[in-house]
């Protein structure tokens, strides 16, 4: 399999289960739209706009950037060359109940943090120290790695402390919290022969034991967005990156995301996306 992110051969993560690479200026993107069974940590400088599990996230001078391999992502524009470092491993590399329940790492959890100078500086030293360590010959350069990529993390928390623990103090932010999670854990969807048990905004306020009034007004407070544009635009991007990534047919897609005839998931997809099934596989 050829992957897509530059200065990164699939066999040496397969092999090893990291990689640290420096990102080279004429780079397209850092991410392409689909899932990988990895996840992804950055330091770079430019200046972008991506879509992360159906968020419009923009990122502008030095940042850091953490990509959970179960959130669809895809650049949207690119609006100034970038550079930087990226550090990419596997879930069995790092302890995988760590990534998940980390809040830069979940789904509702914000990907991206701006650093000021002195953040960069040592961000970059770190970044640099991985790969050193990495292209040397140190016999346990798995586990100083390991170190460096918590040390990243931390660090990272440290400067955002964790903005889930803020947003779960009141009942608001406590119910889309809960939401968010309910909705991921449904994806990616890796087998055709049940649908999605949970598809409308009803069916989440129902198993979440809430008023589906109530479920909505907390998501729109807290969010901006209501409980169904949240539910479409997730199925919206696993339809994409079924569609693009396996050879399904779009009968087989249509069931598995839960919808009766493949008409209707026709129609959805046209109406959200501007383009049929079919068409946006071809593209």
């Amino acid at each position: 399999m050829e992957t897509d992110i530059p200065g990164l051969r699939w066999e040496d993560l397969k092999l090893k289960g990291f990689k640290v690479h420096e990102l080279p200026v004429s780079t397209d993107a850092p991410v392409r739209s689909g899932r990988r069974d990895f996840y992804k940590m950055g330091l770079m400088n430019g200046e972008m706009v991506i879509d992360y599990g159906g968020r419009i996230l923009e990122l502008k001078g030095d940042v850091l950037f953490f990509v959970n391999p179960r959130i669809p992502h895809s650049l949207v524009k690119k609006i100034s060359r970038t550079s930087g470092y990226a550090c990419t491993f596997t879930e069995t590399f790092m302890n995988s109940r760590e990534m998940q329940d980390s809040p830069l790492f979940n789904v509702g959890g914000d990907p991206v943090i701006p650093l000021d100078e002195e953040q960069t500086v040592f961000m970059r030293s770190i970044f640099r120290k991985m790969l050193a360590v990495y292209e040397g010959d140190y016999p346990h350069k798995a586990e100083l790695i390991k170190s460096c990529v918590g040390l990243v993390i931390h660090e990272a928390l440290r400067i955002r402390p964790d903005q889930q623990t803020a947003t779960v103090r009141n009942g608001a932010g406590r119910i889309t919290h809960l939401f968010l999670d309910l909705l991921e854990r449904q994806f990616p969807v890796e087998r055709g022969d049940g649908p999605l048990a949970l598809r409308n905004p009803q069916q989440f306020a129902e198993h979440l034991a809430v008023h589906v009034n109530y479920l909505n007004r907390a998501l729109k407070e807290v969010t901006g967005k209501p409980t169904s544009a949240h539910i479409s635009a997730r199925i919206i991007a696993e339809a994409k990156a079924l569609l693009e990534h396996t050879d399904w047919s779009v009968a087989d897609i249509a069931y598995a995301l839960g919808f009766e005839y493949p008409a209707y998931f026709n129609n959805y997809f046209k109406r959200l996306t501007g383009a049929t099934p079919n068409f946006f596989r071809k593209v």
